[in-house]
């Protein structure tokens, strides 16, 4: 039995991450994206990109925590993490400026003092992409490498997208690779442009799902609710 098989094989729920889960739900997500267009873009330097995206993500779990199930994982019954999704509510998506200033010393390890502007320039420029309707936004997925394609990250996606449907909810995310836009796409997304980086930056794919409410009124559990543990 493989590595891939033993932990499928085992089962897994999802269920919002402990705190104390942090540094783990970091280097999954670190792993995941560590052939990523944009981040490897953003953080130059293969020697310790992973360790620095490491810190990137616990950055970004520290700006979702204050949302209720903002940062969702994918976990076998003795604890091994397999996916993370971060998630925002309606409304809660932009980070206030106090976290953003909280949060600089982490930026400049993370890219480093000349890779600040650079960081900046992307933020904003998907922040003036950012639609405006009330939505659900996905800013980062990711699985661990060994179980890609075997339906972790649809699992975790599908989990909020049931609640969407039956609270009448669209929800938005931008992929950082054409080849992922079809994953995205078999959920009910669609890309609605284009989205490019400035300084001849990678190109980004806004998607939007609106809300079904045919597949909301036929699921019956109450909204946001992990499924239980199982294959």
């Amino acid at each position: 039995m493989n590595a891939r098989t033993a932990l499928l094989s085992a089962g897994y729920g999802i269920r919002c991450a402990g705190r104390a889960e942090a540094g783990a739900v970091a280097a999954l997500l670190a792993r995941a994206f560590a052939d990523d267009p944009v981040m490897a873009w953003l953080v130059p330097g293969p020697a310790d990109r992973e360790q620095r995206m490491a810190r990137w993500f616990r950055c970004a779990q520290r700006q979702q925590r204050p949302r209720t199930g903002g940062v969702r994982v994918a976990a076998t019954g003795d604890g091994r993490l397999l996916g993370a999704a971060l998630w925002s509510a309606p409304g809660r998506w932009r980070t206030s400026a106090v976290r953003e200033l909280a949060a600089m010393p982490s930026y400049v390890r993370v890219f480093g003092p000349g890779g600040l502007g650079r960081a900046a320039e992307v933020q904003n420029t998907m922040h003036e992409a950012h639609p405006d309707v009330p939505h659900w936004y996905l800013p980062t997925l990711g699985c661990d490498p060994v179980v890609q394609g075997a339906g972790v990250g649809s699992a975790l996606v599908r989990q909020q997208l049931a609640a969407c449907d039956r609270l009448g909810q669209p929800a938005y995310l931008e992929s950082s690779k054409a080849t992922n836009v079809p994953f995205y796409e078999g959920l009910g997304f669609r890309v609605t442009g284009e989205i490019r980086l400035p300084g001849d930056g990678p190109t980004l794919w806004p998607m939007w799902r609106e809300a079904d409410p045919a597949t909301g009124s036929a699921t019956g559990s109450a909204a946001g609710a992990p499924p239980p543990y199982g294959g």
